[in-house]
């Protein structure tokens, strides 16, 4: 992954853009194109909940194939399960030749769960963080890193409109890094399933568990064991490994390497490596994908047993006595 300098929005200057969706990353593409100066347009179905916010923050909001039909950058921002409909149905039929079209994560291309019509640019743009945290960085001026690839380049200057537009949303000089499209899907997924919100969640709980079924308090549990991550991850994210390892006790330092590797032993590490192959065949996108009410009804279903956890219950008592004593 080469990091790219380029620092200029204003190859954005001429075209009118279409964010396409207005959620977690489309709030904040938006917002800070806006703040950027840029000529963009929020597409959003009629029935959108999101049309009332869009709308108090200034935005001008069209439907979709109206938005898409009328601009030269066009972004999708709406969740991976619906793409594959509403590009078929809205997006590509209205797509003007020699469009760019840009995605902020790399599955629908990759796995080919869209056909990109001939005579479109396409480009990715991936902000290293969720909307939330890219729109607060772009208002504190700090910005973040962010990964950029081109899978196609009829125009000959689609790593420039990448460049430019990872620049209008707030991206640090200096930490736009290119990559490829299978490069950033791939280790995107396997990052939230194997560590990030996959692996890290049921080592936290694994925890939890060990310290309540041996007798210590619940409350004691879930301060050593979810509480604390916060100030570990800070640490590893201001200093990485080396640093965070150099920024604790002693105790803290000799235990953790000496015991760490007993927890995530090969039996984790094989684990993982099937998670990569069902990542990497295609596996996965096609669960997720096949049918979105299904995937919708299984994540619901599972995110109810979740908050049945007692890890939930203890911990929602200490973060309203935490919270209301500040």
């Amino acid at each position: 992954m080469s990091c790219d300098n380029t620092r200029d929005k204003n190859v954005l200057t001429k075209e009118r853009i279409a964010v396409i969706g207005y959620g977690s990353q489309g709030h904040a593409h938006a917002l800070n194109l806006l703040d950027s100066g840029l000529n963009l347009v929020v597409g959003l179905r009629p029935d959108s909940p999101h049309r009332p916010d869009a709308l108090s923050a200034g935005l001008v909001v069209e439907d979709i194939p109206q938005a898409v039909s009328k601009s030269n950058v066009v972004i999708i921002l709406v969740p991976d399960e619906v793409q594959p409909s509403l590009f078929a149905k809205q997006i590509k039929p209205n797509l003007k030749p020699n469009t760019y079209l840009g995605f902020a994560h790399g599955l629908a291309v990759h796995f080919k769960k869209i056909e990109i019509p001939p005579q479109t640019n396409v480009f990715l743009v991936a902000p290293r963080g969720p909307g939330r945290l890219i729109r607060r960085l772009y208002e504190q001026k700090t910005g973040f890193a962010c990964s950029i690839a081109v899978a196609c380049d009829e125009s000959g200057a689609t790593w420039d409109i990448a460049n430019g537009y990872a620049s209008a949303i707030g991206a640090i000089p200096g930490a736009i890094y290119r990559t490829t499209f299978a490069e950033e899907c791939q280790a995107d997924l396997f990052g939230e399933q194997a560590v990030l919100c996959g692996g890290l969640v049921e080592l936290i709980r694994a925890g939890y568990e060990t310290l309540t079924d041996a007798g210590f308090s619940p409350e004691m549990a879930y301060f050593e064991c979810l509480h604390e991550v916060k100030l570990i991850a800070d640490l590893l994210c201001e200093k990485g490994i080396a640093g965070m390892r150099a920024s604790i006790s002693t105790t803290a330092r000799f235990g953790g390497l000496t015991r760490g590797s007993r927890i995530i032993g090969e039996e984790v590490r094989n684990a993982m490596k099937s998670v990569l192959e069902e990542i990497q065949t295609g596996r996965f996108a096609n669960e997720l994908l096949s049918d979105p009410k299904e995937t919708e009804t299984r994540i619901a279903d599972l995110q109810k047993t979740e908050a049945h956890h007692p890890i939930e219950e203890v911990g929602a008592r200490i973060r309203k006595a935490i919270q209301g004593g500040s």
